[in-house]
Order: structure tokens, then sequence, then C-alpha cells
């Protein structure tokens, strides 16, 4: 799948100059993007959409960045809302910019128009969720910890709260490490399949005593689950493609001293 263009049913709905983006069909009608490493002003390593704060990228180059996702919304960078991610199953509600120092989630939700939720990522897997009719949007950022602890769940009964309908959801998966670029070992492996046997079909041969793990599959079950019908899984691998994507796993195995966060995001 090329970074452009975007399908067409999701076309026009993020500013012409917005930063190159994927959309996804699920999402048609609603304003979204997942953004990958092109379009910013970062450099070297983080070159150049670089979203990630916590990266060690210098912070106005970061902002810049992160300015440029929350104007292809219409919005000012004060309403590109975002959680300091801890791996948790927590997700939040917001109504209103944060006053004072980010929770400590992996998860927002919000009813409010003009709020841009995002999440980042570099081989975990964002997730996008909406229910039109409701008017309720969440962004999730599921590593296979957060994942496994259920932070999915977590964001589809908060927005049940809210007042969406689970069969009414829909969700997007984003750009994450596929499964043929996710090897694990045995323990890892062993962790999933003993809390649940079906969790073995998320495992394939890797080498030796390796396995290759199916990040979006597993978050995709989870979601179908719980009772979500439209699920959409986005074949983008962050691992195998360095010329738009950011990924922890690559930058390790190139021995690299820091990486970039892509950013996806939603708003109402």
């Amino acid at each position: 799948m090329s970074i452009e263009p975007q399908p067409s049913a999701a076309r026009g709905l993020l500013s012409a100059d917005a930063p190159p983006h994927w959309c996804a069909e699920a999402l048609a009608g609603v304003r979204h993007g997942f953004f990958g490493r092109r379009g910013g002003v970062s450099e070297g390593i983080y070159a150049s959409l670089n979203a990630g704060t916590g990266s060690n990228d210098k912070r106005e180059h970061a902002d810049e960045n992160r300015r440029r996702i929350a104007a292809a919304f219409g919005a000012p960078l004060t309403q590109l809302m975002g959680v300091h991610q801890v791996h948790s199953p927590d997700a939040v509600f917001v109504d209103a910019p944060w006053d004072g120092e980010r929770p400590h989630a992996d998860a927002l939700v919000t009813k409010t128009p003009g709020l841009v939720l995002s999440v980042l990522a570099a081989d975990c897997t964002p997730v996008l969720f909406a229910d039109r009719e409701a008017g309720v949007v969440g962004a999730a950022h599921a590593g296979w910890k957060g994942a496994f602890g259920g932070v999915l769940e977590s964001t589809l009964r908060l927005m049940v709260t809210r007042g969406a309908r689970l069969e009414r959801i829909a969700a997007a998966i984003g750009p994450t490490i596929q499964q043929g670029s996710y090897e694990v070992g045995p323990e890892f492996e062993a962790h999933l399949v003993d809390s649940d046997p079906a969790n073995a079909r998320f495992f394939s041969g890797g080498r030796e005593d390796r396995s290759l793990f199916d990040l979006p599959g597993f978050c995709a079950a989870r979601l179908a689950a719980m009772g979500v019908a439209r699920i959409e899984a986005l074949p983008l691998d962050t691992y195998t493609n360095p010329d738009t994507l950011f990924s922890y796993r690559r930058a390790v195995h190139a021995k690299e001293p820091d990486y970039g966060r892509n950013c996806s995001a939603i708003a109402l």
C-alpha cells in the first residue's frame, strides 16, 4: 500500500497541506490519519515527522511536527491530545485540553468536537475507533503487553459509557510490526498460550526455538471478541518500511541510539 494517494472514501477530510498519511475505509466520514515519518522537520534518525516528545529529538522539531499534525485537523497544537503511554490497560475520557501533566494511560476517548486524539507507536499497534451515530471516537496504543492487559477492551467499555454501541463501533488498526517481522522467544509464546490456549493461533514457526507473533491479528481478535463488527487492519509493516515508518525494533537491530514515533490521530 502506497502512502499516497489516500483511499477515495477518506479524501478531503483533512487539510490539503496535511503531512502524508494513510486512512482506513472503515473510518470513512470520520477525520483521521495514520501518519508516518514523512512531512516534518526533524533530521537524522528522526527524519522527518517524528511526533515523539519523549524521544531525544530536538523538542522544537517534535513540537513543530505535532503542530503540523494538529493543523491537518484544523486545530492548534494545544488540542492535539495525547497521554503519557506506559503499556497499561488504562483508557481516559477527555473533554478539554489537559490542565497540567498528561495522565498515565494508553487510550483516550472523547465526544468533544475539535479535540484531536492521538497515540504514538513505533512497532506497537495504534487503533482508532469511531461510533459516528453516537459521536464518540477513541484512540489506543496497544503493544503486546497493553493488548494482553486489556487496553482495547477498556477503550470500548469507556466509549459505551459515553453512548457508543459495540455493534456500531468501527475500528482501524494502523501501521504496526507485522508477523513476519516480529520474532519472539519461547517464554513469550508460553506466557500467552498458557493464559489462553486459543492464543496459539497467533504464532507461527521461526528460526530454531523462535516464533513469529501476529500482533495485529491478536488485537483484531480481541476487538471481535468484544463485539466490534467492523475491523480494518492496514497491511503496513513498521519494520520493513524504513522510508515511511519509524520502528523501534529496526532501530535496535541497526544499533541506532534512539528512534522516532509514528502518530495516529482522530477527531470529530
